[in-house]
């Protein structure tokens, strides 16, 4: 109805077109003017009120197309989810049912579809879990395709690690996100305790008992009573706080070939890159000489067994130990110093 009053009055004067347009929640008509034209006297116009949605009332389907084009974060909103949802919904299927870790090539089925991990497949030997089908050979390349559009976060997500991968580089990353858990260091028994720093040292100080030392230098005795018998012996580990780090002393005996040696080291409570910011010093000596050993320490990251085997510690050969001990050589008893310092 306004528009054809508009229309007529736009005739009478000569104005031109009336043109009408229509929002969400708003119905205006507008007068256009033509450059040429001018609009005697003070013309008054009355326009209608905007119609009012009631309360209760729900927009249209037209209405909410009309919203999401103007709003494309709403659209963009309900396909994330959605996308998330279908990401979800197909990380489950990667499930290996039995062992409830992600699968990864080779994928295997039974002959009614049922999938699990080529690990699982020999512990259920050769049966499949669900129906108990034999297995065979079959795999699920269907499955295995479709994991290569997926991208997934970190397993370590929830320890702060904030990337997300393609489903089959996600692995490689977790053996070396630097937000995964460290191993327990103690070396004195096979401790499968996981943990961050802070929670291994108190872990050290009341499960293992390890002694606890603020400061940079130290000074260690190591008594033996029969030094004549080495069965990769493990000395009490030391931990040291300083600088707002931890550090690992550790000293043992073990046979390096066919002979008995004593070996210290230290071990960074840390990752790598972290450990390459200090350096230490380890020296023993008696009547007059001495040996000393300078180095950059290990990170616990690399196991108490790979840095002894690796040799990259101080190494005393047992009959200089025992020169270093004096008396009757029966005895060792070994006084190791040493001091820890930041690289600048």
């Amino acid at each position: 109805m306004a528009l054809e009053e508009g229309n007529s009055l736009g005739r009478k004067l000569g104005w031109g077109r009336v043109r009408e347009e229509t929002r969400v929640v708003e119905r205006v008509v507008v007068i256009v003017v033509d450059d040429n034209c001018m609009a005697p006297g003070n013309l008054k116009m009355d326009i209608p009120e905007s119609p009012m949605r009631e309360e209760g009332d729900t927009p249209s389907s037209t209405e909410e197309s009309e919203v999401e084009s103007k709003n494309p974060l709403l659209t963009l909103g309900r396909k994330t989810s959605s996308a998330a949802a279908h990401t979800s919904s197909v990380h489950e299927l990667l499930e290996c049912p039995v062992c409830t870790n992600s699968m990864y090539p080779p994928i295997h089925q039974c002959p009614n579809g049922h999938t699990l991990c080529s690990c699982c497949k020999l512990r259920v030997h050769n049966r499949c879990p669900t129906c108990r089908y034999e297995l065979g050979n079959i795999r699920c390349l269907a499955l295995e395709k479709v994991a290569e559009s997926l991208e997934l976060p970190c397993r370590f997500q929830s320890l702060g690690c904030p990337d997300i991968f393609p489903y089959y580089s996600k692995l490689k990353h977790e053996s070396q996100c630097t937000f995964r858990p460290y191993n327990c260091p103690y070396a004195g028994s096979e401790c499968s305790v996981k943990g961050d720093i802070a929670w291994l040292v108190a872990h050290l100080r009341d499960e293992h008992k390890v002694d606890m030392h603020n400061g940079c230098t130290f000074n260690h005795r190591y008594v033996k009573s029969n030094p004549q018998e080495v069965e990769n012996a493990t000395w009490m580990l030391t931990v040291f706080n300083c600088f707002g780090q931890h550090f690992c002393l550790h000293f043992e005996a073990f046979q390096l070939g066919m002979a008995p040696v004593y070996m210290a080291f230290l071990r960074f409570m840390g990752d790598d890159n972290e450990a390459k910011n200090f350096s230490y010093s380890l020296e023993v000596g008696a009547n007059g000489r001495r040996l000393i050993w300078q180095g950059v320490p290990r990170s616990i990251r690399d196991s108490h067994r790979k840095v002894r085997d690796s040799h990259d510690g101080l190494i005393i050969q047992r009959n200089m130990a025992l020169f270093f001990s004096g008396g009757n050589r029966k005895e060792l008893k070994l006084r190791v110093t040493g001091r820890i310092w930041k690289e600048q």
